[in-house]
């Protein structure tokens, strides 16, 4: 008796499968064999037929050489421009060094880069130009480039080389505070750039030497990197990702070492997510600056041997930034390591513009599973030819919460947190002024707490955090000046009996700390200062390591906090 069951169809002979498969898939695998100048030779209806928008074009078969010296952009941008003209289809890089200059992919083309296949930048300047209908104010000169398009991809296991380090000159763009940008060098080529696209992928791809920017994804929405590896330190100014004002915008299991901003993510960027991510560069690796960022998370990323901030957010009076998550991030031989500045002063373009705009808002900025082993100092990359050129401010850093003049940060939080700092404070350094700004995060100089400096804050939670130094250090662990609103909840932190105190609230008010535990001997668990100082209540905890819990001073009174249990 047969054992098969009664509702299961008998296996299909070889030749009854070839009849069923449809004719489109064998058509397709057959013709993706055939050269395609010979298709089109043949009059083959390229736009009305079953294989529209699923040939292979491979760029040898329009002439280009791949032998590293022969310039190969007409033959390959003939590839690309065949494959759209069919209604799209994939354009295939094999193997081989194809030198090329400015480049333009366009609507339904997937570019296919075979392992040992290599998109090599010219070091001719005047081999490239803008992105054809990418804004001046974003474009400039591109080596791949796509705009106002929809459904490109660059997949593949080869590489896109910017041929960066023919571009160096020891300038770089001239955009820092201070610096003069007509002095700068900023006319060289970025390595992709795309521009008001929709459906925009690129998976498994290497992306190297840059001679400036990586990776612009501007205006773009429905956008997808997986996979990515970007290695971009040959010239100043190597940027990795640069994301403008996306929407919908994933980027997953990239691994980043730049030069540059690692992942910035500027002006109204909403609903992006990136995660299982590594990152390494000497400045920054998220990088927030103006718009109305919104809905982000960021989580499940490795960050390391970073010398400049890591999380760095610049807003402005203007903005409108809220809900952006950072969660199970690992800070390894970092400064920094989190910089939020919010200024709410107008940029006034000339003195006719008197009135100030309304002031916006930086809200629900939540970070969640933190370790960060920290640095006092920057470092020398070994593969960075060039000085790094530390700043005094860039020296002992901390997680830094800074809201300027009428501007306040709302609902901050950071829950399970534990941050190891080297230390070094000194007692000078502790009592240092912190300068009204919020630009750039070395302006205020050497911040007076080792830990987490806060300013202007309302709603601010601390919870489960635990603040350490592998040197003594004569600052706070923590300092809050004209915050209210606040919550410091299991606080843990390493104390030095010669500093004042373990923290120091300044003119700040409706601050509970609960559960509070003095890792090793400190002189005074908190300093109240400020005559605006009131309804602050330390409740329960371990403060037996310190001589006295509480001091007060300037102007604060034994009225302004008091200690329960």
């Amino acid at each position: 008796m047969s054992t098969r069951m009664n509702n299961t169809p008998p296996p299909l002979s070889r030749r009854q499968w070839l009849g069923q498969m449809s004719g489109p898939v064998l058509a397709a695998s057959i013709a993706s064999t055939l050269p395609v100048a010979s298709l089109a030779a043949s009059g083959t209806n390229t736009t009305d037929d079953r294989l529209a928008g699923a040939r292979v074009y491979n760029i040898r078969d329009f002439g280009a050489k791949g032998d590293g010296t022969t310039l190969d952009t007409a033959a390959v941008q003939a590839a690309i421009d065949a494959c759209h003209d069919a209604r799209g289809g994939t354009v295939v890089v094999p193997a081989g060094n194809f030198l090329t200059g400015t480049l333009e992919l366009k609507s339904f083309i997937t570019l296919h880069l075979s392992a040992a296949g290599c998109l090599l930048g010219s070091g001719n300047p005047s081999d490239y130009r803008a992105g054809n209908g990418v804004p001046d104010s974003n474009g400039n000169i591109v080596l791949l480039s796509g705009a106002n398009a929809e459904h490109i991809t660059i997949e593949g296991n080869g590489t896109i080389d910017g041929n960066g380090a023919k571009f160096y000159n020891g300038k770089g763009d001239m955009t820092g505070p201070g610096q003069n940008s007509r002095e700068g060098y900023s006319q060289r080529p970025h390595l992709l750039v795309f521009y008001n696209c929709v459906n925009l992928r690129i998976r498994d791809v290497f992306l190297t030497a840059s001679a400036y920017h990586c990776l612009r994804t501007l205006e773009c929405q429905h956008v997808h990197y997986s996979g990515v590896r970007i290695y971009n330190r040959v010239n100043k100014n190597n940027d990795g990702f640069h994301l403008v004002s996306n929407q919908y915008l994933h980027l997953v299991n990239c691994d980043v070492q730049c030069q540059d901003d690692a992942c910035a993510l500027f002006g109204s960027n909403k609903w992006v997510t990136i995660t299982n991510c590594s990152f390494s560069t000497r400045w920054s690796i998220f990088r927030f600056g103006g718009g109305d960022p919104e809905n982000i998370t960021i989580s499940n990323c490795l960050i390391y041997d970073t010398f400049g901030c890591p999380v760095k957010m610049r807003f402005s009076r203007t903005t409108h930034a809220q809900n952006i998550l950072f969660s199970n991030l690992v800070f390894q031989n970092v400064t920094g390591p989190i910089s939020i500045g919010y200024d709410s002063r107008a940029r006034r373009r000339n003195d006719s513009d008197s009135a100030e705009p309304p002031l916006g808002f930086v809200r629900n900025i939540a970070f969640h599973g933190i370790r960060a082993t920290t640095v006092a100092e920057g470092k020398q990359f070994a593969d960075m030819k060039w000085s790094q050129g530390y700043r005094p401010g860039e020296t002992r850093t901390c997680i830094i919460l800074n809201g300027v003049n009428e501007a306040r940060l709302e609902n901050i939080s950071l829950s399970d947190v534990h941050a190891t700092f080297e230390g070094g404070g000194t007692a000078a350094e502790a009592r240092a002024e912190v300068p009204q700004v919020a630009g750039e995060y070395f302006e205020i100089g050497t911040p007076p707490a080792y830990g987490i400096y806060a300013r202007n804050v309302r709603g601010l939670t601390l919870n489960n955090v635990r603040l350490e130094v592998t040197k003594p250090d004569l600052r706070p662990a923590v300092i809050l000046d004209r915050v209210t609103d606040a919550a410091i909840i299991g606080l843990s932190a390493q104390g030095t009996p010669e500093a004042e105190s373990l923290t120091r609230f300044t003119d700040s008010r409706d601050v509970l700390v609960t559960a509070a535990r003095i890792l090793t001997p400190a002189a005074a668990f908190l300093s109240v200062e400020g005559a605006a100082s009131a309804n602050i209540i330390v409740d329960g905890g371990d403060l037996t390591k310190t001589a006295t819990p509480v001091l007060f001073s300037h102007g604060a009174t034994d009225k302004s906090a008091k200690v329960r249990g």
